[in-house]
Parts: C-alpha cells; structure tokens; sequence
C-alpha cells in the first residue's frame, strides 16, 4: 500500500500487501511484514540447534536451514518491495515444499536415489522457469498443489503415531496453518475495508509469525516420527514446560 516516506529501493515492482509502506524508515518498505520473519529464524534456529546437538540426519539440518533461508528472504522482499526480492522469496518456498515431500515419503520409497535426483532436477527447473517468467496466480496454485501433495502422507504419520504430545504436535501444526491462512487471506481479500480503519490488525505479518511456528511444530513432528522408525526410542519434552522438542535416545550401536 502506498504511502509514507520516500523510498530507497524505488518503486514498487513486486506484489504490494496491506501495510502501509515506507512508514518507519526509507530502507524498510513494510516493516511489520519484514520484523515479524524474526520468530521463524529465530524457531529454525533452535530446531537446528537440537538437530545437530542430537545428530538427527542431515535431511532435518537442512530443512531447519531451508527455513531460515525462506525466512530471510521475505525479510528482504518486503523490506523492497521489488521483483527479484519476490522470486527470491518464493522460489525458496517451492524448494522447501519438496524438502518436506522427500522427508515424508522417502522412507518407504523403493529407489531413493530417483527421488532426490527427481526432486533437486524439478527445483531447478522451476527456479530457472519462475525467473524468467511472471505468474503470480500461478505460483500459488503450483505452490498449494505441493502443499495438498504432503498432507495424505502427514495424517498417516498423525494416526499411527500413539504418543500423545506427538499427536499434539500435529494438532498444533494444522491450528497454525488454519490461522496462518485466516490471516493472510484478510489481508488480501479485505485490503480496502481495513485501510480505512484506524489500526492495521497487520494481517500478513500475522501469517509470517504463525507460520514460523507452524513450520517448527511440522518439524518437530516429522522428527519425532523418523526418530520413531528408526527406535530411537522419542520423546516430546518441554523446555521450562512450555516449549516442545524432540528428546532420542539412540542404541549405543548408534
């Protein structure tokens, strides 16, 4: 939305969201939408900390990386508001979607060098295709098409798992995307009526926050789930009885 101070990245070549822009500085364009990337850096951070301190399989260190990197990205598209700032941020997004395919399906896949080699092809592919061309309506029906591809293989690892805090893990991960999704559809659909208010509820910044911990809920949970296939013997632990991580105990032959 335009408005504020005058800009230092120019003018607006990307999607243009529901905040006002250029409000607090000339080098942020939407400030609540970059600053609100902070929480899920900061939960990637921490699920990667506890991946390498427990020496989970690399597949988790990447996928928490990959957050982080998806995280930062947007940091830097809405703090320009610029073309290329929006393909870097939602290429990453793609790429993380067909980390979480190849951690969920993996395990059972018969030929698992076809399928990293499938998917790493495929990802370069569509990064070479979406910087050559602009598809915005697009990307988000390629990008919810990945998203409904991972969900039968998650409500499997939801019903075979019987540990409780697993399980609510799980119900955590879907109550933030529903909100997540709540939010940053008001924040598209209803831009003209809120503007008009007298506070911003800042919607898409909400989405970021809550899908930064939607991402680490989902993390957690596929963790407990691959530790549970491996007899690690998992469990869910609280940090100072709040906050959820995965805890294994690998056989000594580990």
């Amino acid at each position: 939305m335009e408005d504020g101070l005058s800009s230092f990245w120019g003018p607006v070549t990307s999607t243009d969201w529901c905040e006002k822009n250029y409000v607090y500085s000339s080098y942020i364009a939407e400030f609540f939408n970059t600053i609100s990337n902070v929480p899920g850096i900061l939960l990637a951070l921490i699920g990667l900390v506890n991946a390498l301190r427990q020496r989970f399989e690399k597949r988790f260190s990447v996928l928490h990386i990959s957050n982080m990197i998806l995280a930062i990205g947007s940091m830097i598209y809405h703090s320009t508001l610029q073309h290329v700032q929006q393909q870097g941020d939602e290429t990453p997004m793609v790429w993380e979607m067909l980390l979480y395919f190849y951690i969920l399906y993996s395990p059972d896949w018969h030929y698992r060098s076809t399928m990293p080699t499938f998917l790493f092809f495929y990802g370069a592919l569509y990064a070479v295709v979406h910087a050559l061309f602009r598809f915005g309506f697009g990307f988000k029906v390629h990008y919810i098409i990945l998203c409904l591809l991972c969900i039968p293989r998650m409500y499997k690892y939801y019903i075979y798992t019987k540990d409780v805090s697993a399980k609510r893990l799980a119900k955590l991960y879907v109550a933030t995307l529903l909100l997540a999704s709540i939010c940053w559809l008001s924040d598209r659909v209803f831009c003209k009526e809120i503007s008009h208010w007298h506070f911003n509820p800042q919607g898409h910044a909400l989405w970021h926050i809550l899908m930064g911990f939607n991402s680490y809920f989902a993390n957690t949970f596929l963790m407990f789930c691959r530790a549970q296939q491996r007899e690690w013997n998992p469990k869910v632990v609280y940090f100072l009885g709040v906050f959820p991580y995965v805890k294994i105990q690998k056989p000594k032959s580990h």
